[in-house]
């Protein structure tokens, strides 16, 4: 278990020094998309700017995460009917075995979530031309 949070902490801090970076460089950015809005816009809120690249991020992540669950939800299916007496059963080839079967449907599920985040993608696009 020691090993796991060493792990997470490391990767907390990599991932707060990486936001701050973002946040210093996009800051030109944002700085240039304020300076094109009316005073009108402004008033407003910055409603009514519309923005040339929208940003999918969330439906990557979101496409991410149900792609992860519904590949461990397969891979309990997987699990339970290929490994006689699962659940009780905790022998080292079982435990293997399950590991395997775990790791490769997380990973496949992962990837067609990306997958299919990156077609919604392309379809917004493309309509949007």
């Amino acid at each position: 278990m020691k090993e796991l949070m060493i792990v997470a902490n490391v990767a907390i801090v990599f991932g707060v020094i990486y936001k701050l970076f973002e946040l210093i460089v996009n800051r030109k950015e944002r700085l240039s998309i304020i300076e094109k809005m009316s005073p009108e816009q402004l008033a407003k809120g910055g409603r009514g700017f519309s923005m040339k690249f929208k940003s999918f991020t969330a439906l990557h992540f979101g496409c991410l995460l149900v792609g992860l669950g519904l590949g461990l939800l397969a891979g309990y299916m997987i699990a339970c009917e290929t490994q006689p007496g699962y659940p009780h059963d905790a022998s080292w080839p079982v435990r293997d075995a399950l590991s395997i079967i775990y790791g490769g449907s997380v990973l496949l599920g992962g990837g067609l979530g990306l997958l299919v985040a990156f077609l919604i993608e392309m379809k917004c696009r493309k309509t949007e031309k």
